[in-house]
């Protein structure tokens, strides 16, 4: 496997930032010609906040979308997660070198799955090989609700993808695994971890991961419409706000606005919210395969290089119904928050990642202008 290695710097600059009737007309074609239902994008940097959108927060009664709103963030869970783990690590309460069996003892075993030769650090950066879950769509939805254990033995019932340390693979069990560690170590919730050690520190008073199997988005909120990954263009569009949320938990269930991410991931990427050796490793990164293309991926964290070879940092998310990127230079002071209240894109861009990137190319690699 490549050798992970430290990325420090971005060849974004936190001055630059694109024209906003760019952006503006950017989320108009996303919503003319992509069809997505509505868009919202809100932009930090040394000029200021914007906030942006276009499209509808509910098509049966046109209300438009706020800066104020909460949606579901899916993956961008996992940067939570990590953070925490790693508050954990400078705390010397575990370490990333631990094995998966030292802390959830026999839960990774079968099928030629081995805990005892995964560590916490495999688990953060995706390169345990364990199963991924959700690529076990029968068996996950033959449930009404999921605990943490289910979702790992779903995974369990499969081989692993690889041997750990062999290869890349993005597998939301990994964040199962790590959310389940967070609890044994500290002998509470996650959740409640995530409220103490983030949001109420940060003032995240929109950003939560909801407990149990609550379905429900707390506050003012979009409809949240998916086509069930069927990618036809005339694919039946449902509402998918009401989520049981449980079956993501740690990898995917948490709920933001964008004004949270953008504190959140700004006091990240600042290096606010873990120590700098910790800090240092979740910025450590290895090549991704099969995933968003021009990445890497570190601890809970990723770097995405856009066509104009500018490198970006922060994460996305995408759960049904909701789409987001949150990225941004590798200092926090220039950060786009943008999200989707759908899951497709129709025309040039076959689903919203590819908006995201023009958004980004966009805002940080704006045309050079002639004095």
């Amino acid at each position: 496997m490549t050798q992970a290695r430290p990325q420090t710097a971005a060849t974004a600059s936190p001055a630059m930032g694109a024209d906003r009737d760019v952006l503006q007309r950017l989320l108009d074609r996303a919503v003319g010609e992509g069809g997505v239902p509505g868009i919202v994008i809100e932009v930090r940097n040394d000029r200021g906040r914007w906030f942006g959108t276009a499209g509808v927060a509910d098509t049966d009664t046109g209300r438009e979308r706020t800066p104020q709103e909460r949606f579901r963030i899916g993956s961008a869970t996992k940067t939570f997660v990590a953070t925490v783990i790693l508050q954990l690590v400078a705390e010397r309460r575990l370490s990333l070198d631990d094995t998966v069996d030292e802390w959830l003892p026999g839960r990774v075993h079968g099928h030629g799955h081995q805990g005892g030769k995964i560590s916490i650090r495999r688990l953060l950066n995706h390169t345990s090989g364990i199963f991924n879950y959700t690529e076990d769509p029968p068996m996950v939805n033959r449930y009404e609700k999921h605990t943490p254990e289910l979702l790992v033995d779903i995974a369990m019932a499969h081989p692993p993808a690889f041997e750990a340390g062999a290869d890349w693979g993005y597998s939301n069990t990994n964040y199962i695994l790590a959310g389940m560690i967070v609890e044994r170590v500290t002998g509470q919730a996650l959740a409640d971890q995530i409220a103490r050690r983030i949001t109420r520190p940060l003032g995240l008073d929109g950003t939560y991961l909801p407990s149990g199997a609550d379905p429900t988005i707390q506050g003012a909120h979009p409809r949240h419409y998916t086509k069930l990954m069927n990618p036809a263009p005339d694919a039946e569009i449902h509402d998918a706000t009401e989520l049981e949320s449980s079956m993501f938990w740690a990898a995917g269930g948490m709920i933001s606005t964008t004004g949270d991410l953008h504190r959140f991931f700004g006091a990240l990427l600042g290096g606010r919210l873990v120590p700098p050796a910790q800090h240092e490793w979740m910025f450590t990164t290895v090549p991704t395969k099969n995933w968003i293309p021009d990445t890497t991926y570190g601890l809970g964290i990723s770097s995405v290089t856009l066509p104009c070879g500018a490198t970006v940092w922060g994460m996305g998310g995408a759960i049904f119904g909701s789409w987001s990127y949150t990225y941004g230079t590798r200092d926090g002071e220039h950060m786009v928050v943008i999200d989707v209240n759908g899951d497709w894109a129709n025309g040039p861009w076959g689903d919203p990642i590819g908006i995201f990137t023009d958004v980004l190319q966009a805002e940080f690699c704006p045309p050079k202008t002639t004095p």
